[in-house]
Formats: structure tokens, C-alpha cells, sequence
């Protein structure tokens, strides 16, 4: 079993230390491997990781507690609760249209496409390789020129080797994906939670710093059961809402 090994972090002076520390870890934790050890670090050695103060590491800590990743024992240590995942999600269910129709009828910008690392928080999706093409958009209000939100998209090297960049502007990737470059996608699973703005996020979309935002995941898995795609779309709050019909037939 191999040692926890928190995240490195760059810290912003606008936001509070703890939360921006308890992020994250929080994130470390989610994304840590199968054989990572559930025992965390000391207080201490976390403070100097972060390059905080063990109080402010402590209340990040609290944080963590509060929402039941960790578990806090005198004199034995802080531990990463087993179960430590991700609430599962309400099971949604719907067409691959329908999730192209959402995403339509924005003008996107490309802000920026290239090889990167594969990020701590998606290794589960991509076992097999240690680097993915990373596409940053943002989406404007087709109107008003609003920003309504920004995303992220992971996607495998030998997917993104035929994709051209142009075709990002005018569709959404699940439309490239499918029926650009013909990949046969057999599911994509959707989370979203409530989340706030972090400086990148209420930067460009133009909102205060820690209101709130939610944060979407897709994962797209093609005909071979393989992760293609992970989109992380940061929405303003005030500007999308997240509806659900239930066939009671």
C-alpha cells in the first residue's frame, strides 16, 4: 500500500486558505489510487505541504470531516473514510439529441487545445494512458454575448489525433465525436453539483468570486465500454437551471 500524496496547490491570496486547502485536498482524496493508504498525513505535515498554518489546515480538515470524507482519532490520526467517493448520482436518463440540443445555440471561443497530463481527478477514466488532449471553451449567450459557462474537455490522444479544432466552434463535442469523427458512443453519464466560483471560474464568467455555479461532468464511453471524452462545464448559476422528467407510465 503506498502513502497518501496530497495534491500540490497554488494559493490565491483573494480566498480563504482553508477552503481553497480543504478543495484541494478534498479533490486528492476523490482521485487518490486503488492502493493509496487511508491514513492522511499529520496536521503538521499537511500545514507545510500547503504552506498554511495548522489552524488553517485544521478548520480545512473540519471541513472534510463535516462532509464525511474523513475521519478525525485522538491520538491515532486522520483517516480517509473506505467509502470516500462521490455520492452516486440520481440515475438520468435520456438521447444522445437531447444532451447535443443543451449544449447548442452558444457562440464558443476556443481558449486553449493541447497534450496535457491526465489530471489526478480522472486517472480512473483513463487507466491506460498517463496524457489526454485538454480543449478550453467558453460559451457566450448568442444574444446578449453573456458568458453562461466554460468547459473542459478531456479527450483520449487517438480520438483527438482527427479532430479539428474549427468544428469546436460551430458544435458540441458529443456532435464532433459522434458525427465528425464517427465514434460509436455507447453512454454518457452526467453529474451535477452545486459548487462556487473558483478565481478562474468567476473570471470568465463574470461573476463574484464564491457564488455559486454548477459543475457538470460528462463522461463519454464508446461502443468498446472506453472512456473517450470527460467534459467539466462550469455553469453561472443564474443563468441554467437542471430539469428532470419522470415517466410515472
Amino acid at each position: 500500500m503506498t502513502a497518501f500524496a496530497p495534491d500540490s496547490l497554488v494559493l490565491n491570496r483573494k480566498l480563504p486558505l482553508w477552503y481553497q486547502v480543504s478543495q484541494s485536498l478534498r479533490a486528492s482524496i476523490l482521485g487518490r489510487t486503488p492502493d493509496a493508504s487511508l491514513r492522511l498525513p499529520t496536521e503538521e505535515q499537511l500545514a507545510t505541504h500547503y504552506g498554511v498554518s495548522v489552524l488553517t489546515m485544521r478548520q480545512a480538515l473540519k471541513e472534510l470531516e463535516a462532509e464525511g470524507l474523513i475521519s478525525r482519532h485522538r491520538r491515532r490520526g486522520t483517516f480517509i473514510e473506505p467509502g470516500a467517493r462521490r455520492g452516486a448520482p440520481r440515475r438520468l436518463l435520456g438521447s444522445i439529441d437531447a444532451i447535443v440540443a443543451q449544449q447548442s445555440g452558444e457562440l464558443t471561443t476556443i481558449l486553449g487545445h493541447g497534450p496535457t497530463p491526465v489530471p489526478g481527478e480522472l486517472v480512473e477514466y483513463f487507466p491506460d494512458t498517463d496524457q489526454v488532449v485538454t480543449y478550453r471553451r467558453l460559451r457566450c449567450d448568442g444574444e446578449s454575448g453573456e458568458p453562461t459557462n466554460w468547459a473542459q474537455n478531456a479527450v483520449r490522444q487517438d480520438v483527438a489525433a482527427g479532430l479539428d479544432v474549427a468544428d469546436l466552434e460551430r458544435w458540441p463535442m458529443t456532435k464532433v465525436l459522434r458525427d465528425v469523427l464517427g465514434v460509436r458512443i455507447s453512454k454518457i453519464t452526467d453529474t451535477v453539483e452545486a459548487r462556487l466560483a473558483d478565481p478562474e471560474t468567476a473570471d470568465l464568467l463574470k461573476v463574484p468570486l464564491l457564488s455559486p455555479i454548477l459543475h457538470y461532468t460528462g463522461v463519454t464511453y464508446d461502443g468498446d465500454g472506453r472512456v473517450v471524452d470527460v467534459a467539466r462545464i462550469r455553469y453561472r448559476g443564474d443563468r441554467f437551471s437542471f430539469s428532470v422528467t419522470v415517466d410515472a407510465h
